[in-house]
């Protein structure tokens, strides 16, 4: 009987001890969701999301226009670059090139 009533003390302290463990486990995966990091297993290993056929052709058709994109960009560079220099240079250094463009080398027109 005695012993009975240890443990019906000792009962609200291990009862508390457990409701902050799981509201502490709560809590962080909740931070965890909320700031992007991986969840994880019991044992401490990543949760991957399942990749469907789906997901994998959409992340193929991305990657592709992220390179065609990145591809007209540089374009767009240099074509910036090209205008910076026109407006930027003196106007008899861009007469006389444009002049050198439309003689061949032999000096024809």
């Amino acid at each position: 009987m005695e012993n009975l009533d240890k443990i019906a003390e000792l009962f609200p302290m291990i009862a508390l001890i457990v409701a902050v463990s799981v509201g502490g486990w709560v809590f962080t995966t909740w931070m965890k969701i909320k700031n992007g990091y991986p969840l994880e297993t019991s044992w401490g290993q990543p949760l991957h999301p399942k990749t469907d056929r789906e997901s994998m052709e959409r992340i193929k058709l991305l990657t592709g226009e992220n390179a065609q994109l990145r591809a007209e960009l540089g374009s767009v560079k240099d074509r910036l670059e090209t205008i910076e220099r026109i407006v930027t240079d003196e106007p008899s250094r861009l007469a006389k090139e444009i002049e050198n463009l439309s003689y061949d080398t032999a000096g024809r027109a």
